[in-house]
């Protein structure tokens, strides 16, 4: 018994130690952040594509500190301001810039005009899909493996991360309603449309599973048709909308099917982009038109002077929103209490509710230790 009472010492004190290494050391709620996505996240990765999705140009990026990075608006994305909400120290580097980075920290590999689906947004050029991003994941996995001492204590690591999936804008803006360019608008109803695409996305999500992910945001679509892209004589285009509803609705279904699979051992939420069409947007006075000039894409011209007064526009361009709406928007996927915003919680309770059950074992861990060498 005395043997078993040190061993179980020793394991406790090892778990500690790793505690310590992972968590204490810094006042973040989670150890690492990892982003997949398009362009209303992407940071960086489109840059050195042969595409017209960019914007590593003035006047992006105008309200950021380093200018112009790759970022679609004038300034953070939602997520930029989410990883602030998590007390991360630095925004989380694009895959492409990652040489000098902290990887440990995580990694944001999403692209603008990419979809779920691989053809989605190729009518703007090259693009980085959903099942592309999951295999740079895979090459930054080996290489927190090969950090950590193993694949098995990288697996271990991971599942303490957030991994955030904001994608599928372009699987209905640059695909099904864009009919001179795609036929999958003949193909499927919305219907049969949206269930592709969530068994799709399920089997992307069952891959980063794979490779280590437990802990899932998953973001639904806003009211597409509700762009400056998409409006037309004031009036939001309604089909897109209904279609893109279908999709998120289906999302939410899925978060409480998997959360119900009790074999896969994780947990998801659900974070409600549409929010955005029906919130209160006091101080908000332009809600229907770009802050920049724009061109064919509705991407802003390049070096032309944007809009004064921007904290007052809902849009940056055409198709993004300006930073103090991501602001907004953030703010309601990390703190709202309402299940038509976050469901069945918000990030804040769901990262605080996983450092405080790891809190929990601990010391249950610890105090079983403690008995057993009392015994002794």
């Amino acid at each position: 018994m005395y043997c078993e009472s040190k061993i179980w010492l020793a394991l406790s004190l090892l778990f500690v130690a790793n505690y310590n290494q992972y968590y204490v050391h810094a006042e973040s709620k989670v150890p690492c952040l990892f982003i997949f996505g398009d362009s209303l996240s992407d940071s960086g990765n489109n840059n050195n594509l042969a595409t017209n999705a960019k914007s590593n140009f003035k006047p992006y990026g105008i309200d950021f500190p380093a200018g112009p990075t790759g970022r679609f608006t004038n300034g953070r994305t939602t997520i930029d301001i989410i990883t602030q909400f998590l007390g991360l120290e630095n925004f989380i580097p694009a895959f492409a810039n990652t040489s000098n980075s902290d990887i440990l920290k995580g990694v944001n590999y999403a692209s603008g005009s990419a979809g779920i689906r691989d053809e989605s947004g190729g009518n703007s050029g090259a693009h980085i899909s959903l099942g592309l991003q999951l295999e740079n994941h895979r090459v930054i996995v080996t290489q927190i493996a090969s950090k950590l001492g193993g694949l098995k204590k990288a697996k271990q690591y991971l599942g303490k991360c957030l991994y955030y999936v904001n994608i599928g804008s372009n699987d209905y803006l640059n695909n099904y309603f864009l009919p001179e360019y795609y036929p999958t608008s003949t193909i499927y109803t919305y219907e049969q449309y949206a269930e592709i695409l969530i068994q799709e996305l399920t089997l992307n999500l069952e891959a980063l599973h794979y490779v280590g992910a437990r802990k899932y945001v998953l973001v639904g679509l806003g009211s597409l048709g509700c762009i400056p892209l998409r409006i037309s004589d004031g009036s939001c285009f309604q089909p897109l909308n209904s279609a893109s509803l279908i999709f998120s609705e289906k999302l939410k279904s899925l978060v409480d099917q998997l959360n119900n699979e009790t074999s896969i051992n994780s947990k998801f939420i659900f974070v409600n982009s549409r929010t955005s069409a029906v919130i209160d947007a006091k101080g908000f006075t332009v809600k229907t038109v770009a802050c920049c000039a724009f061109g064919s894409y509705g991407e802003c011209i390049h070096d032309q002077r944007p809009c004064p007064n921007r904290r007052e526009y809902v849009f940056w361009d055409e198709n993004h929103t300006t930073d103090a709406w991501n602001k907004v928007i953030a703010t309601i996927f990390y703190n709202s209490s309402y299940p038509d915003s976050t469901y069945p919680m918000n990030i804040k309770q769901f990262v605080e509710q996983n450092i405080k059950m790891e809190s929990e074992f601990i010391k249950e861990f610890i105090s079983q230790s403690n008995r057993l060498y009392v015994d002794e």
